[in-house]
């Protein structure tokens, strides 16, 4: 009982810190706004320079900025529970660079693509990259080999960022790869939110909903089977789940480093050990730290996203690194 009531208070806590910094978001930037400006925009609307700013451009950013957060921290902390990997992330295992590249494919071919399209491109390329890595880093004694799919992770990552940066090249693309290189949420739109929202909302849902069963396979394949549970049907499920999350947060802002890793690793620390608990606090505090840091970037002269999270990113896996993947 008491752990449930600390639960909801301290969703309660992440939730209120959301709003508000979406509200402190929405009113910095180049030109600073009130919250009165906020609000008059959305229920008194006038066709208006500061208007057609805070409703077309910073809201929409940052709506982009929470769902991007809750995507990647949500499938970071399944690649994790599914892998028994302290260390994995999307990023990491070829899942961003899968996307990148396939999304550099489309957009040699049709440079106005819809973004429906980069949507379906970028899951395709997570697919590859994913299925490249795991079955390199997979061994049929062993299971899971934890630096196996680290080193594939960055020889799989490497290739297919080399292979984007070639086809950038060829088709004079390299304006559109930086931005996905360097990950920014600038330049979203209500139509990508309309279709990229409904998608990761539910697939956060449906994974909440199964958190069971990924808690079972984190505690191992013997003790998964003991309890019932097909494996191999949740490892496809989860899989397939988290490259659909990684795909779509590609589109959406490009490449992003270490969300998916350093947000599940607070999240076991304040939650505990199960999946159920785990997946929607990672998606809530995913959410904020993008928000968060694409606030800063933009305050810092509309930086790269990449750079403000990887500086905080990097000195945590090396920790994690030296702990052998432990926070405490």
């Amino acid at each position: 009982m008491r752990t449930t009531v600390k639960n909801v208070m301290l969703s309660m806590v992440i939730v209120v810190a959301i709003i508000i910094i979406l509200l402190i978001s929405f009113c910095l930037g180049t030109v600073n706004y009130s919250i009165g400006q906020i609000f008059s925009a959305f229920f008194h609307y006038e066709n208006i320079e500061s208007h057609n700013i805070i409703r077309d451009i910073r809201v929409p950013r940052e709506l982009g900025a929470l769902l991007v957060g809750m995507a990647l921290a949500c499938s970071g902390a399944i690649m994790q529970g599914i892998t028994k990997n302290a260390l994995a992330d999307p990023a990491l295992l070829g899942l961003n660079a899968g996307a990148s590249m396939m999304i550099s494919m489309v957009l040699a071919f049709s440079e106005n693509a819809s973004f429906l399209v980069l949507m379906l491109a970028g899951f395709l390329g997570a697919v590859i990259g994913g299925t490249l890595v795991l079955l390199i880093g997979s061994s049929r004694r062993g299971g899971f080999s934890t630096m196996r799919i680290i080193l594939a992770g960055a020889a799989i990552s490497a290739l297919l960022t080399a292979l984007a940066s070639g086809i950038a090249l060829i088709f004079r693309l390299n304006q559109s790869i930086t931005f996905w290189t360097a990950g920014g949420v600038a330049g979203t739109t209500w139509q990508q939110l309309a279709y990229a929202a409904p998608v990761i909302l539910v697939i956060i849902v449906l994974v909440s909903m199964r958190g069971r069963q990924l808690t079972a396979l984190s505690l191992g394949e013997e003790m998964a089977q003991g309890l019932g549970a097909d494996t191999n049907r949740i490892r496809i499920f989860f899989s397939i789940m988290t490259m659909l999350l990684a795909g779509i947060a590609v589109s959406l802002v490009g490449s992003l480093v270490f969300v998916g890793l350093m947000v599940p690793h607070i999240v076991r620390f304040l939650v505990g050990t199960d999946y159920r608990l785990i997946l929607p606090f990672s998606a809530l505090l995913g959410g904020l730290s993008i928000v968060v840091a694409d606030t800063i970037a933009r305050l810092a002269g509309e930086s790269p996203l990449g750079a403000i999270i990887s500086i905080i990113g990097v000195p945590f896996f090396i920790y994690l690194v030296r702990r052998d993947g432990k926070l405490l």
